[in-house]
């Protein structure tokens, strides 16, 4: 390949990303425009998008800007939100502020499913593979490691009601309440996860899975 030829891809490619990250942006605009009420998305959906859900990507839906929310949603409150292991990504600041996003874009009664890794799991392997640097996939860009309290605690901050749904505690006890994967499936989870086998006592992987609610609303998880 010539100099001449290097130097023309070089001034393409960014010109490139730009446009089809602008196609990306109008398309997902108009899919949500098309959704029928209730609005239901995704962040951090990577290639997984349950069906009825809209799956969004941060160079779609940056959480931490505000004129991102405004341009899709600024006309239709959302329902639901899903998370799955996305939060662990950004630092604490940065977790209250896109907290404080999902609740103004959500409906009154609306309410955002978190998971993240579980600061408190007892398994030495398990915290290794998850903690910030750690030696799990994305782990290097692992901010906070979270527990049931400090998770609660950002959430509460930003005006929810918080109900945790899977979790361990200081004791290292698991505790698990039941939920429907209609309401946002989590993968990995103490039911959906593969690695977890029936009956062992403590499970290989789980994430800690909160329900948080804009306004009190009741939480569709069931006791």
């Amino acid at each position: 390949m010539t100099r001449a030829m290097q130097q023309f891809k070089g001034l393409v490619r960014p010109i490139y990303r730009t446009a089809r990250t602008q196609f990306d942006r109008l398309r997902l605009k108009q899919q949500i425009r098309r959704t029928p009420r209730p609005l239901r998305v995704v962040v951090g959906a990577g290639h997984h998008c349950p069906s009825g859900w809209v799956g969004t990507n941060i160079h779609q839906l940056n959480l931490l800007l505000p004129a991102d929310w405004d341009f899709y949603f600024a006309e239709r409150p959302i329902t639901a939100l899903l998370a799955e292991h996305v939060w662990e990504h950004l630092t604490l600041d940065e977790g209250l502020l896109a907290a404080q996003n999902c609740f103004r874009y959500l409906h009154p009664g609306g309410y955002l499913r978190v998971a993240v890794p579980d600061g408190l799991h007892p398994d030495p392997a398990y915290r290794e593979h998850v903690r910030p640097g750690g030696t799990g996939p994305g782990a290097d860009d692992h901010k906070i490691f979270y527990t049931y309290r400090s998770i609660g605690e950002l959430f509460a901050r930003a005006g929810f009601t918080v109900k945790p749904l899977e979790y361990f505690d200081e004791q290292g006890n698991f505790h698990h309440l039941s939920w429907q994967a209609a309401d946002g499936m989590i993968r990995r989870s103490f039911h959906f996860d593969r690695r977890n086998q029936p009956g062992h006592p403590i499970p290989a992987y789980t994430s800690l899975l909160i329900d948080v609610h804009k306004d009190g609303a009741a939480s569709p998880a069931k006791e």
